[in-house]
């Protein structure tokens, strides 16, 4: 799955001169919590709803209500935005944009193709992604088993699964104990819980937990 197929399009955008107000108004009419700014055609910044908030007077300022609406009315996004842009190719495997955003601490990327902005991709896209990978949607056994990091350990559960008419609708692999092992779920329709364990137990397989 590459970024494209799981970006929003079209982007909502505003320009550097855009009051911190018009802003937040556009998030909330919206519903969208970050917005890339452009100059022409080209991405000078971004700015996220967090930063038009702190933007804003805090509620011990001493500002009356007209001078707290004239001050934003005059504060542009420029002001704020932050610049450079950290962005994502729209070819780029999902689980780059996931890496991208976990690494440098954001909710959200601007998505490029050839240089120009073609679309963005959110926390929230990565977590239906999620939800889509561990079929959380769909009725099935979770097993979740402690694996040896060997060649040949996936292939045989699956295997032995298989070969008892269990169907596997998702299976999601991470790290275990230690770097002998990894921690693998998966989700099995065709199956009762007794019968799924028993055929990866057959495999000295250690389940860590079955629901």
């Amino acid at each position: 799955m590459l970024v494209k197929d799981r970006m929003s399009k079209p982007v909502i955008t505003i320009t550097p001169e855009t009051s911190v107000q018009e802003a937040l108004r556009i998030m909330r009419e919206n519903k969208i919590r970050r917005l890339p700014v452009m100059a022409g055609k080209k991405l000078v910044g971004i700015v996220t709803e967090r930063d038009l908030l702190y933007a804003s007077p805090s509620p011990a300022t001493t500002l009356s209500i007209q001078e707290m609406h004239y001050f934003l009315s005059k504060l542009q996004v420029k002001e704020i935005m932050k610049a450079p842009v950290i962005t994502v190719d729209e070819n780029a495997p999902i689980e780059e944009a996931a890496r991208l955003m976990a690494d440098n601490k954001i909710g959200g990327l601007p998505v490029t193709k050839d240089g120009e902005l073609v679309g963005i991709i959110t926390e929230s896209d990565l977590f239906k992604v999620f939800t889509e990978m561990m079929a959380a949607r769909e009725e099935g056994v979770r097993i979740t088993l402690l694996v040896p990091e060997k060649k040949g350990v996936l292939a045989s559960i699956t295997k032995a699964i298989a070969s008892r008419g269990g169907n596997i609708v998702s299976l999601g692999q991470f790290w275990g104990e230690d770097l002998s092992t990894r921690t693998v779920t998966i989700k099995v329709t065709g199956m009762s819980q007794e019968a799924l364990k028993e055929a990866v137990s057959q495999e000295g397989i250690k389940v860590l937990d079955i629901r």
